[in-house]
């Protein structure tokens, strides 16, 4: 994902400076691994003996649950793109997504990166003719299944990144 020049304090946990209270931090996780294992399928068929880009996802989960901690979760999320370097088109989107899933753990900010690669890999398996209204489709279901309690944070952060994420937050 592109970087941002700086860190906005509303992906920051309070503990570290910045506004995000921990329940916060977690619910964005979730939410990221349910955007990353919707496409997880195009991995899955291309890669069928790889299990990185799930076992990412499942650590989003775990660490969302206090279940395993950062530095395990650091691991799964290199892991993960590893396994992105090596697939192609769609597949290398959803294990980006998984990768990026998994990050929130490190940091909040990865919550979009899920999200949008997530949206990459249904517009690359998708035909020129509906590539555009299939990423649109993606976006709004991930808003759609966004918890109430994080809504509002990851609409003003899709606004602000949006140009940075290739536009595919735009309404």
């Amino acid at each position: 994902m592109p970087p941002s020049s700086k860190r906005h304090p509303s992906l920051i946990t309070i503990r570290r400076g910045g506004t995000l209270e921990d329940e916060h931090h977690r619910l964005l996780a979730s939410w990221s691994a349910d955007c990353a294992e919707r496409v997880l399928h195009y991995f899955e068929a291309d890669r069928p003996e790889d299990s990185r880009p799930r076992q990412a996802i499942q650590g989003a989960r775990d660490w969302a649950r206090g279940e395993i901690k950062m530095q395990k979760a650091r691991e799964l999320a290199w892991a993960a793109h590893a396994a992105a370097r090596e697939a192609q088109g769609p597949a290398r989107e959803a294990a980006r997504a998984a990768g990026h899933a998994v990050s929130v753990a490190h940091m909040a900010d990865h919550a979009l990166g899920g999200a949008v690669y997530a949206i990459r890999a249904v517009r690359a398996a998708s035909a020129d003719a509906v590539r555009d209204a299939a990423g649109r489709a993606e976006r709004d279901w991930q808003r759609q299944i966004l918890p109430e309690a994080i809504r509002a944070l990851v609409l003003e952060d899709q606004k602000r990144r949006s140009r940075l994420l290739w536009g595919l937050f735009d309404d």
